[in-house]
């Protein structure tokens, strides 16, 4: 849930310091989005059972791949993975990308050190994906440097929007995005900065936990989740944005390392937004 470098230190400890990873579970189809330092620890906790996953990047930013040679379960022989990334048409293949990510003198060994079998698949931001039976996958370009994707993943009837580093545009709501996240039942978003910081940041590639709540006011989102922490945010300068997330859209909440967003037992008739919140 941490954005743009990894900082395990003291001022974090309840909201986390880890950088971009989310697991997304659709029937017994595995979804993982980004490859931050996270992804070490997912991997540590999806333990030695057979794996089949999606892994799908936003974009190649350090911050967002720098967990994938770490991660345990590309070394088992037994597992499948397939990793997808849209931002990088034209320009170079994803599987190019992860070469130059794991290429000497930045790493001490290539992709081909991996056990397991990667198949490497590209995009174009805009696309509609099916990565596993009946999961549907939308995407659309982000406002970012290098480009981004955002994503929204639909499966039996719900949505989760998985929107980050993406630069807003004051005064004007991105029409990509509202587009994505329309009625989705999650909505995680690029809360980097706040609004009172946003002018000395433009150019950075990031947006404001209030830009978040006004598109999921206009997009008719449901649970509006805040994500991409800025790491000069400690938890003491969190729990006040938290405070005020609070106030301003009433239910939202700031990511933390390990939360767990479930889909409540939702009665005929009734909004399908409805979530159970637990954590660890």
């Amino acid at each position: 849930m941490r954005g743009s470098i990894a900082c395990p230190d003291a001022g974090s400890l309840r909201y986390g310091g880890n950088t971009s990873c989310l697991e997304v579970r659709c029937g017994d189809a595995l979804l993982i989005l980004d490859g931050g330092t996270g992804i070490r620890y997912l991997g540590q906790a999806l333990g030695p059972a057979r794996l089949k996953a999606e892994i799908l990047l936003t974009h190649t930013h350090f911050d967002h791949v720098c967990g994938l040679p770490f991660f345990a379960p590309f070394f088992d022989p037994a597992n499948s993975f397939r990793m997808w990334s849209g931002h990088l048409a034209g320009r170079l293949t994803t599987k190019e990308a992860m070469t130059g990510l794991m290429m000497s003198p930045f790493h001490p060994v290539p992709p081909e050190i991996f056990q397991a079998a990667v198949e490497f698949r590209d995009f174009a931001a805009g696309d509609v994906l099916e990565p596993a039976p009946g999961v549907r996958v939308k995407t659309a370009p982000l406002n970012h440097p290098d480009g981004a994707c955002g994503y929204r993943i639909e499966f039996a009837g719900r949505s989760i929007a998985y929107v980050t580093d993406t630069e807003h545009v004051p005064g004007r709501l991105d029409a990509n995005i509202l587009g994505l996240i329309e009625k989705a039942d999650v909505f995680i978003y690029d809360a980097t900065y706040t609004d009172e910081e946003f002018d000395a940041k433009m150019g950075m590639g990031h947006s404001t936990w209030q830009e978040g709540a006004r598109l999921a006011d206009a997009a008719g989102a449901g649970l509006y989740v805040a994500f991409h922490h800025e790491p000069a945010h400690d938890d003491q300068f969190l729990d006040i944005v938290a405070a005020a997330l609070g106030v301003r859209r009433p239910g939202s909440l700031l990511a933390r390392e390990g939360l767990i967003l479930k889909p409540a037992e939702v009665a005929p008739g009734a909004k399908s937004s409805v979530t159970r919140v637990t954590a660890p």
